[in-house]
């Protein structure tokens, strides 16, 4: 009973990673998705709210409304060890969308709200698949509100902050190795703070220069609602109805970037973000019902992770802009502690994109974007459940924004 207990708890906030970061779903901005997710040394008008605040205030118009959504279409396969068995996720669509509005105050001032959504995911196996003990489907979302002030002392540097507020949920099914229909159904919701704050520097005309830190989140889930299907045998073992607390950090991101306008037509930038995925080492967690059976400390052993991006850009004309880029995204996973609610494998991505700009109070931006993770083999330890992953995504997106 305690292994199946400490495996149920595992799998509940190895899926809340997706949530609080097992993988970052960096669309907050189509011209960023098509330029590489490149934005920390771009001086990009509302959207530097997200990536870099020090950069909002050189901003070149007086008032800016940013909104869009990208389509993420996604997939895992999965073939188990020592057999012909394999399986797919059947995931619906993701929309993580975002809006920002901005506005100047003189010309060293700015402020603005940032809303947007940079984790959330459905997973969905069949199920009945092999790992049905361990997930059959996850639904999750977050939502991000950021007030942002950002200065610049002159026409070469700034800087910038945001205050962030975070809404978010999660609901988990999977099946329990008993007779029957048995399972669990796992609810929860989690509020949070945290704060963004940037740099922008322009050491020469054409130059730009970016550094962005967002801090750890820690994610508290207070009076989650766990409910148990069970024989009727077993009922009066495990309550069916119990409320769980549990705390999850959010690592923090550093990012640092440098832009380059290398002709007056095409822009150049390169950016790296270091993501302090090691401060996820160990879940713990606290039950209402049965403390002394159920409250457990459970190893993660995440790593950090480095992510190298490039953008390329070229501007027909005041109208029409084209972009592409590409990076490469590494697993923080362990790979003893590997499971199917968050399959992240070592990653790479490519964009594309453009901006059309029908008169000069509009402008519509497309991106697209797609993922290819590196086939590879990773085993669940606790539960010696291991196998071949390998997932990949498209994701177009679409963006419109309104200035003056």
């Amino acid at each position: 009973m305690r292994k199946f207990t400490l495996l149920l708890l595992s799998s509940v906030f190895i899926s809340m990673t997706v949530f609080a970061g097992g993988y970052q779903v960096r669309l907050q901005g189509n011209k960023q998705n098509g330029f590489g997710l490149v934005g920390t040394p771009l001086s990009a008008g509302a959207s530097s709210m997200f990536y870099n605040p020090g950069a909002l205030s050189f901003m070149k118009n007086k008032f800016e409304i940013e909104l869009g959504a990208s389509a993420i279409l996604s997939n895992v396969a999965f073939q188990k060890n020592g057999s012909n068995y394999q399986a797919q996720t059947d995931n619906p669509l993701g929309t993580p969308f975002y809006f920002y509005v901005a506005g100047k105050i003189g010309k060293m001032f700015a402020l603005g709200l940032a809303v947007y959504t940079p984790y959330g995911s459905t997973t969905k196996w069949d199920s009945n698949w092999a790992g049905k003990y361990l997930i059959q489907d996850i639904s999750l979302s977050a939502i991000f509100i950021q007030p942002t002030i950002s200065f610049n002392f002159n026409d070469k540097f700034g800087i910038g902050a945001g205050f962030i507020y975070t809404i978010g949920s999660v609901e988990l099914n999977k099946a329990i190795n008993y007779s029957g229909d048995a399972g669990v159904n796992l609810n929860g919701s989690a509020n949070s703070f945290g704060y963004n704050i940037g740099i922008f520097f322009k050491p020469a005309e054409r130059w730009n220069i970016g550094l962005d830190y967002r801090s750890k989140v820690n994610m508290s889930v207070e009076g989650g609602d766990a409910t148990f299907v069970l024989p009727s045998s077993l009922q009066g073992t495990l309550p069916t109805n119990n409320k769980f607390s549990a705390e999850l950090p959010l690592p923090a991101n550093l990012d640092l970037g440098v832009a380059v306008q290398a002709t007056d037509k095409l822009l150049i930038a390169i950016e790296f973000d270091w993501v302090f995925w090691s401060t996820y080492d160990t879940l713990s967690f606290k039950f209402e019902q049965a403390g002394e059976l159920l409250d457990s400390d459970n190893p993660r052993k995440y790593r950090d992770t480095f992510i190298p991006r490039i953008g390329i850009q070229y501007a027909f004309s005041e109208k029409f802009e084209i972009r592409g880029g590409a990076y490469y995204d590494t697993s923080p996973a362990s790979d003893n502690y590997f499971t199917p609610e968050t399959v992240t494998l070592n990653t790479f991505a490519y964009t594309l994109g453009f901006s059309w700009n029908p008169s000069k109070h509009f402008s519509l931006d497309f991106s697209f974007l797609q993922t290819f993770g590196l086939k590879s083999d990773k085993t669940y330890k606790p539960d010696n459940f291991g196998g071949t992953y390998q997932t990949s995504a498209l994701v177009p997106g679409l963006g419109l924004s309104y200035k003056f």
